[in-house]
């Protein structure tokens, strides 16, 4: 490989030889990268999101190393609430696990997690307090929407990075917001779920 260290008249460069090596890329936003980057890649591959009984394999697996227990109802449960992630199964069981273990539990079943994760404030959609807090900000201060991200991320006090790489390819995916040419809007289903009049347009 060839590298230019400096620059203009003073610029060099060096030759490195280096062994054979597999480069393995990884990001969540591919459409910053610039094609002739991405083209040199072998293999592209794109991961989803894991479905319910995959994580629930998952939280089951977990929970035994964790030592305890976990019925298929309390895993089920714990599964749905994951955003189809394992990183996320896996946190949310731990603190199942801590409930548990404070009520002298050696068992997590559908009520025992129920009870844990509605404490955590995490409902049966998976959506959390930050996910709420978008919700709601762009239904009581803007009407319900379009807002654009900058100043819905100026309202809730968040970053908007933040907004578009964590929270709203999720909220997007289950139907609880669009995005539009003219900002963020919440939709039918996100007010049906909140137990909210659909407001008429």
């Amino acid at each position: 490989i060839d590298i230019v260290i400096g620059k203009g008249q003073g610029a060099r460069s060096i030759r490195l030889d280096l062994p054979k090596f597999t480069l393995i890329g990884a990001t969540t936003r591919a459409g910053m990268l610039s094609a002739p980057l991405r083209d040199r890649f072998g293999v592209v591959s794109r991961l989803e999101f894991y479905n319910v009984s995959e994580l629930m394999q998952i939280i089951i697996r977990s929970a035994k190393v964790l030592g305890i227990e976990t019925d298929e109802e309390g895993a089920l449960e714990i599964a749905k609430r994951s955003r189809g992630t394992p990183r996320i199964a896996n946190r949310l069981l731990r603190r199942v696990r801590d409930f548990a273990e404070v009520e002298r539990k050696k068992n997590i079943d559908y009520n025992m997690a129920k009870e844990a994760l509605d404490k955590l404030d995490v409902d049966s959609a998976g959506l959390d307090d930050t996910d709420r807090n978008i919700i709601f900000t762009i239904i009581n201060k803007f009407g319900g929407g379009p807002v654009g991200v900058d100043t819905l991320a100026a309202a809730i006090g968040e970053d908007s990075g933040t907004i578009e790489d964590v929270y709203e390819p999720y909220l997007i995916k289950n139907g609880f917001i669009n995005r539009t040419g003219r900002g963020r809007v919440v939709t039918d289903n996100c007010y049906r779920h909140f137990n909210l009049p659909i407001p008429k347009e």
